[in-house]
């Protein structure tokens, strides 16, 4: 299975909440447990600014290219503006792309980045600077690849930018399994919400989110599903207050996988938020993902 990465999705954030590294450090892990060999990795082109034009504002991409977002627009980002941030996020939405197109292909298509669900289209947030996958979903239904998407999104905190982007499009369905008492405020409406509480654990969750997706997938027949596999529903992320197990979050990978495969609709991969206070359980969740998708490939 071929996997999308690029050494340049690392923003260089430094000391940030953020761990912008993880992404190499995935790729390393990868190898090491040799759940992938160096042939596997492919490079993605960076996202034209057409394809970033499908979603968002073109003042937002002049502004975000030219390094004129005010103070407040970038207090807003809660990361630091860098000509690397740019790169990334480019490159991160020329992932999602790929990686979509792979999904069509293979049955699976996974980026080791994007996932950045809170980007509207005329601000980044949280964060998120573009938003990959929906930019991707756009491209795809452009070349007439697909008619119809979902997006299953399970990151600890609520797609705000994604329900946004996609707010009365009945070509896209929009789920979304979050903590309810979490950022972001408000929580703009998506096709699907499924709001839990504080300290759900694995039962619980995974219990919701079967239900929401024999429902979502009752209602709509997509072409294709976009998951979003936030690590950050795990019991020790800093920025999380979900309590789920190593163990439930591969559940979790799983059992989207395989209500994909009942119905034999690709699924595309981003990797999303993951603030654990141990950097190296981050990036385990997020191989475990990539590990199951890959027992799904064709």
């Amino acid at each position: 299975m071929k996997l999308v990465y690029s050494d340049q999705y690392d923003m260089n954030l430094g000391n940030h909440v953020f761990p912008s590294l993880k992404y190499h450090l995935i790729r390393e892990k990868l190898l090491r447990d040799q759940i992938a060999i160096p042939q596997d990795f492919v490079e993605p082109p960076a996202a034209s600014d057409d394809d970033v034009a499908l979603v968002h504002h073109r003042e937002y991409i002049r502004k975000l290219q030219a390094g004129k977002l005010s103070y407040l627009e970038i207090l807003r980002l809660e990361i630091p503006y860098s000509p690397e941030l740019v790169r990334a996020v480019w490159l991160s939405a020329g992932g999602s792309i790929l990686a979509g197109r792979l999904a069509l292909e293979n049955g699976v298509g996974v980026n080791l980045g994007g996932g950045f669900h809170h980007a509207h289209p005329a601000h980044g947030e949280g964060f998120c600077v573009l938003n990959d996958f929906s930019i991707a979903i756009r491209r795809l239904q452009k070349d007439k690849l697909i008619e119809r998407a979902m997006t299953v999104d399970c990151d600890v905190h609520q797609g705000n930018g994604t329900a946004t982007i996609f707010a009365g499009d009945p070509s896209v369905f929009t789920l979304s399994i979050h903590q309810e008492n979490n950022y972001p405020y408000p929580k703009p409406a998506s096709t699907l919400d499924i709001n839990m509480r504080d300290g759900a654990e694995d039962e619980e969750y995974l219990r919701e989110l079967e239900k929401g997706l024999d429902q979502a997938l009752g209602e709509f027949q997509p072409d294709l599903i976009s998951y979003v596999a936030g690590a950050d529903p795990y019991q020790d992320d800093q920025l999380g207050g979900l309590r789920l197990s190593l163990p439930g979050l591969e559940r979790r990978d799983r059992l989207v996988f395989e209500k994909a495969r009942a119905k034999k609709i690709p699924v595309t991969v981003t990797l999303a938020g993951g603030y654990a206070r141990h950097l190296e359980e981050t990036v385990q969740i997020h191989t475990n993902t990539i590990r199951v998708a890959k027992e799904f490939a064709k």
